[in-house]
């Protein structure tokens, strides 16, 4: 097949945008203690599917560089600028963050150079987990980093029998099928009996796995009209994000468990992660094989919201941050409502503080990614961003 070529995918900053804000809206309802008042209590509590929209959203932009050099028969990315590329991406703010939360917050006072090492090195959620006051959302980063350096792993099988047998994508579908029938095997056997492997990497790689498939179907695409099916439906956003909604409102019943922080069933937490799969697929869908001359791909590229996109991470970053300050400094105690106070105020700050990390920390950081190259690479598609929950 002729050699693939990169594009971009200015919808997808949007999603990103909306997604943060979904993880910024269920952390705020979570703390003014909304989460039981009925359905829409627990559809707030399920706004934490921003994390699997961002899961999605990484397999996708990440795995596509490795997919398109399968498809092409040349030599996969280099590991080391990928994951230099990475590291600056993730870790300047990261560190950042951590310092503040660290050092700004009273909850914190107590926390050791043990506390200081394992929030610094993203290994928190390993036994003994130590998840800390202002950086508990940081779960999630744990396991966005361990797919960065799994990622290669992963791909490096399918990338030597690509080679040998020629590229086939059905097969690769069929592999990434494969995964994440493996994660929610973990969900339902390995995690009820393994304390906190709930939150490793295991358990979200069908979410990943979604993004990875959705980017060998792109590829395809682009060299033959395959999948016609699927970029059908991917042409109608109206249907796809009906769809979305739909299983997003089944999410929200006990079917996928308890909205509070209490352990769900096996099947629960299975049934949850197959939902919010469904759903963050749906939802990114129409920004990857969609066309890009309708009126939805237009408000999806829409500047202001794609820059909102560009800065997600800081606002994931920061965002509980905000919420511990907007509570000191309003006295809204935990549980106590005010929920919309609290949202509002912590969009405002958050928005804020992430545009001045955008600009003091993220860019300066990433402006060092093609040092010792020489000349700096155009870069044709969007990072994938690292906000979670």
């Amino acid at each position: 097949m002729p050699e693939t070529t990169r594009r971009t995918y200015p919808g997808l900053d949007t999603v990103r945008a909306l997604a943060a804000l979904a993880v910024l809206a269920t952390h705020t309802s979570f703390w003014a203690g909304f989460y039981p008042q009925g359905l829409l209590g627990a559809m707030t509590a399920r706004l934490d599917i921003g994390v699997a929209i961002f899961f999605v959203l990484s397999g996708f932009l990440l795995g596509q560089p490795f997919l398109a050099a399968m498809a092409d028969g040349t030599a996969s990315p280099r590991a080391g600028r990928y994951l230099w590329k990475r590291f600056l991406r993730i870790v300047p703010l990261y560190v950042v963050t951590v310092v503040v939360a660290l050092l700004a917050l009273p909850e914190n006072d107590g926390a050791g150079p043990g506390s200081w090492i394992r929030q610094l090195t993203l290994t928190q959620v390993y036994p003994p987990s130590d998840l800390v006051a202002g950086l508990t959302h940081m779960w999630s980063l744990c396991v966005e980093v361990a797919f960065y350096l799994a990622l290669p792993l992963l791909l490096w099988p399918l990338h030597r029998w690509s080679a040998r047998r020629g590229w086939n994508p059905r097969t690769v579908l069929l592999v990434l099928a494969g995964a994440g029938l493996a994660s929610w095997c973990w969900l339902g056997l390995v995690a009820p009996r393994v304390d906190g492997s709930n939150l490793w990497l295991p358990a979200f790689l069908g979410w990943f796995a979604v993004g990875l498939a959705l980017a060998v179907v792109d590829l395809e695409r682009r060299a033959a009209p395959r999948f016609a099916g699927l970029a059908g439906l991917a042409g109608q956003p109206g249907v796809c994000w009906t769809l979305a909604a739909a299983a997003f409102a089944v999410s929200a019943t006990p079917l996928a468990g308890p909205t509070l922080l209490e352990q769900p069933t096996a099947g629960q937490a299975v049934v949850k992660s197959v939902l919010y799969a469904v759903a963050a697929g749906l939802v990114v869908l129409p920004s990857v094989l969609g066309p890009a001359d309708t009126r939805y791909a237009r408000a999806m590229a829409w500047g202001p919201l794609r820059h909102l996109g560009h800065i997600s991470y800081g606002i994931f970053c920061l965002h509980l941050l905000v919420v511990h300050g907007v509570a000191a400094a309003l006295d809204l105690p935990l549980y106590q409502g005010n929920g919309w106070t609290l949202f509002g105020l912590t969009v405002l700050g958050s928005v804020v503080a992430a545009e001045i990390a955008y600009r003091l920390v993220e860019r300066p950081a990433m402006r060092l990614k093609d040092r010792g190259r020489g000349t700096t690479a155009p870069t044709s598609a969007p990072s994938a961003s690292s906000t979670r929950s």
